[in-house]
């Protein structure tokens, strides 16, 4: 940040001194008239003392004015008063100065508090109220560091947060976004922090469900969802397919041009007879390890989807070795539905289960909270969390198609953290912006810019880039190219410069007052300090922003009860018999009609 600190080094190490040596003159001389003329007062002299200061002093100096003996303690008592006064005024600075951040120079040129006028609280809340929301202003964002005023998004922005690893992003955004949340609130993640801080707040005004099949908050399964009760015809079969084939491919996974398409459409008409038959998702994972099973197709010929029967018993007919590929891949998208821990979360436990079912076309109409979790890498259940998301949210837009003036009357919210990892949702960059007219507010929350390509693609990660109304940078990210770009965004500003040159003739100044440089460039953003963040509002010059994390918020204390609530550490260690005794008869009778088969 060359650009901001270049005004400071206009003025001379010699012009400073001068300045400072006029200001001790003007106070002493100030101090030394006072001081007479009360002393004079005080002693009674009856001197006639000159009205001009100037003459005063030089009077003082050539003895025609005499110093009054109490103008000494008067002098003194003054000095006192002066220094007691230096002390408070260097402390009140230098606590000004240790809250202040190196890039907080910059402020200055970016967004002044007029430039945030729709973002502020007033502002905000004008907002919420012609949109019918009551209580809640929008999502904050921060505070700015010119100004010091709360700024939010509103209930029909759309946000994207990209902040590296550990800096803050979960404290300041992803907890006061949930708790801000008026209606239902939808949440993925891969770590439970965010889940143990908010779940007993959120619970006061509505159902807590958490969706964790790979026990990443020890989560029992105490409800469980049905993802083929979102498939009700061949295209929402081929969506729930495409989570299944994004979720289960690692970053940078190579695709092969036919068994991956093919694989996915039979994929995707395997979930449609398992949904038509009313079976649960882990039958097709039975249907997957036998090529020659073709029960699915008389399911879809009887239901009048011909056309995906015959596309499903073509594969079948194929030779061994293509047919062999395609079932392969197939079953590589499902791979999650082998684990026993996460098919308790998405089938019946037997006829006697009387868990509740998950229903989002329920939830959205409740100001319940969903966590959904999932961790990366091999045995992932990123799919299913995806599938869930997908589902509630177009539950959501279901909801506000037939509501007035086409969006929900009491806004939902998505905090998808950790998005590239856990929810890795094809369409949204396609969707983003559709969905914040419906009244549903998603925030995408990233580690980096690359994070979202992975998914994405460079074309889609710019296209969800551009839909977010609100963009925040908290630091973290140590790529160049993004970050120029971001360097480009906040933009330049001018300043005047000065030379001084000696020469025989004397000294001489030259002024260039049309420099400009970058406010911010790509080394103070790759090193930008913890508790500061750009935000980028539609329709704003960049912001700088103080971030306001939720400890000494209002909600601190209930935040804190919920943390120590759902301590791990204080739960005593449990064997998982479920996971280990239970018989899920699905599977056992998957396994007893390929056992009867075989013999």
């Amino acid at each position: 940040m060359g650009a901001p600190n270049k005004r400071a080094s206009s003025l001379s190490g010699e012009t400073i001194a001068l300045w400072v040596v006029l200001a001790v003159i003007l106070v002493g001389s100030g101090v030394t008239i006072a001081a007479v003329h009360l002393g004079s007062t005080v002693a009674g002299d009856g001197q006639q003392l000159p009205k001009n200061p100037a003459e005063l002093l030089v009077g003082l100096i050539k003895g025609t004015v005499t110093w009054p003996a109490p103008a000494t303690w008067v002098l003194i008592g003054f000095g006192v008063l002066l220094g007691a006064l230096a002390v408070l005024i260097t402390r009140a600075v230098m606590k000004g100065v240790s809250k202040r951040s190196r890039v907080d120079a910059a402020a200055r040129y970016m967004a002044t508090p007029k430039d945030l006028k729709a973002q502020t609280l007033r502002g905000a809340t004008e907002k919420a109220k012609s949109l019918g929301v009551e209580g809640s202003p929008g999502i904050p964002v921060g505070k700015t560091v010119i100004g010091k005023q709360m700024v939010f998004g509103s209930w029909e922005d759309m946000h994207i947060d990209i902040w590296g690893p550990r800096t803050g992003k979960t404290t300041s955004r992803a907890i006061p976004a949930i708790l801000s949340a008026p209606g239902a609130a939808l949440v993925t993640s891969n770590k439970r922090d965010i889940v143990d801080g908010t779940r007993d707040v959120r619970a006061v005004d509505g159902p807590v469900w958490v969706f964790d099949p790979q026990a990443v908050a020890l989560e029992e399964p105490s409800w469980w969802w049905n993802p083929l009760s979102y498939v009700t015809d061949e295209v929402r079969a081929a969506r729930l397919a495409d989570h299944f084939a994004s979720g289960s491919r690692g970053p940078g996974a190579q695709t092969d041009a036919y068994f991956d398409p093919a694989g996915q459409d039979l994929l995707a008409g395997l979930l449609l007879a398992a949904a038509l038959a009313d079976l649960p998702i882990t039958q097709v994972h039975t249907w997957l390890t036998d090529p020659t099973d073709d029960a699915a197709v008389p399911i879809l010929m009887d239901h009048g989807f011909t056309q995906t029967g015959n596309a499903v018993q073509g594969v079948i007919n194929l030779h061994d070795k293509q047919r062999g590929g395609i079932y392969g891949t197939a079953l590589q998208m499902a791979s999650c539905l082998t684990n026993r821990q996460v098919s308790r979360w998405v089938t019946p436990q037997g006829p006697a289960d009387n868990r509740p079912q998950f229903d989002p076309a329920k939830f959205v109409r409740s100001k319940g909270t969903l966590y959904s979790l999932s961790k990366e890498g091999k045995g992932t259940a990123g799919p299913l969390v995806t599938a869930l998301t997908v589902a509630t949210v177009e539950a959501a837009e279901e909801l506000a198609v037939h509501s007035r003036g086409g969006r929900l009357e009491t806004p939902m919210i998505g905090v998808l953290d950790e998005a590239a990892n856990v929810c890795r949702w094809r369409e949204l960059p396609n969707l983003y912006s559709h969905y914040g007219s419906r009244g549903i507010v998603l925030m995408t929350i990233l580690q980096s810019w690359s994070q979202g390509v992975e998914v994405w693609g460079r074309e889609g990660m710019r296209k969800l880039w551009s839909a977010s109304n609100i963009k925040v940078y908290g630091g973290g990210v140590a790529e160049a190219e993004f970050l120029n770009e971001v360097s480009q965004l906040v933009g330049e500003y001018r300043y005047s410069n000065m030379t001084k040159s000696r020469s025989r003739q004397g000294v001489s100044y030259n002024y260039d007052n049309d420099r400009k440089e970058r406010t911010l460039d790509v080394s103070d953003l790759s090193s930008f300090p913890r508790g500061r963040a750009i935000m980028f509002a539609s329709g704003a010059p960049a912001a700088l922003l103080e971030t306001v994390p939720w400890m000494g918020g209002k909600h601190d204390a209930e935040i804190r009860a919920s943390i120590a609530a759902h301590d791990p550490s204080k739960r005593p260690a449990t064997v998982d018999t479920a996971a280990t005794e239970t018989v899920n008869p699905w599977v056992t009778a998957a396994a007893t009609s390929r056992g009867a088969a075989d013999e």
